[in-house]
């Protein structure tokens, strides 16, 4: 009898998922992966699935990685001091190429494998092969508490996308295959820039001018005073919850990232709980979603 019903509620999900199926067929859908999703084994490994399952439904998965922990790993390991201005890590010439040989290598080949073995055809690149990411350096200002006067900070090889070329992914994904991308550039010069994954994401998410982008993070979304998740929100009202507080801190550049892509052309940028098992096909598939979508 429980085998029965059992059957019967799966097929009943099945049923509901349909015309999710059916918007999303032939879509190009971007994921930015990161946070305790990635650190967490059987999270990590219904991750892949979840990935896997979308391309066998018809979507076009495209994944952007990030990888600060295993990164801060590798740099403790070699006795490298890391030093963060606003969130950003000081990224000098010794260091970028860690940053490089973990995010390119170790890091984008271990998300690459848990799509591979869940069934699908996983490929990693990082933004350098095939010119992906053009990038050039990202430029902050502070202003000196003392004299208020803005002072140009220097954070090394850390960069932002200036042009996304996608030959390479349009390769990829027209040969049936799920681009995993690791967020490094190459500037004008040929050298190697450090790119914040969600940046990268976003920027990525507006050049294919993706249907979604959506953003796995450590928390359930944006939430009001109330601590309730906010499910849907405009440019217009992001802009008014920045500018009353409700949206602060670390929230901020995801919802401008999110907000960037909408501009580019994505129909709607979502962040959710990478923590939430299987977050992906429920925000996808079922009414609502779980998340926080932005859209015009």
């Amino acid at each position: 009898m429980s085998s029965t019903i059992t059957a019967a509620q799966e097929a009943h999900i099945v049923a509901r998922a349909l015309p999710y199926l059916r918007r999303y067929a032939g879509a190009t859908i971007v994921v930015k992966y990161g946070g305790h999703a990635m650190g967490q084994e059987l999270l990590a490994c219904e991750f892949g699935r979840d990935i896997a399952l979308l391309k066998q439904v018809g979507i076009n998965p495209v994944v952007v990685h990030g990888g600060g922990p295993q990164i801060n790993a590798m740099l403790e390991r070699l006795a490298i001091k890391s030093n963060f201005i606003d969130g950003l890590r000081v990224t000098d010439a010794a260091m970028v190429e860690v940053v490089e040989m973990v995010l390119a290598g170790t890091v984008n080949k271990q998300v690459a494998a848990l799509i591979n073995r869940a069934g699908a055809l996983a490929v990693g690149i990082s933004g350098k092969d095939g010119g992906l990411i053009r990038a050039r350096k990202l430029r902050r200002t502070r202003k000196d508490p003392g004299s208020n006067i803005e002072k140009v900070l220097d954070l090394g090889f850390v960069g932002e996308p200036g042009f996304i070329d996608t030959r390479v992914i349009n390769a990829l994904t027209g040969a049936g295959l799920i681009p995993v991308i690791a967020p490094v550039g190459t500037g004008e010069d040929g050298e190697t820039y450090n790119i914040n994954a969600d940046t990268a994401a976003g920027a990525i998410a507006g050049a294919l001018n993706a249907t979604r982008l959506l953003m796995l993070t450590d928390v359930p979304g944006v939430l009001n005073p109330q601590k309730q998740l906010m499910t849907d929100l405009s440019l217009t009202q992001i802009h008014e919850l920045i500018a009353d507080g409700t949206i602060s801190g670390g929230m901020i550049p995801k919802v401008e990232t999110c907000m960037e892509a909408v501009t580019l052309g994505v129909k709607g940028a979502t962040i959710l709980d990478g923590r939430v098992p299987h977050a992906l096909l429920l925000e996808l598939f079922t009414e609502g979603g779980i998340g926080t979508m932005i859209h015009k």
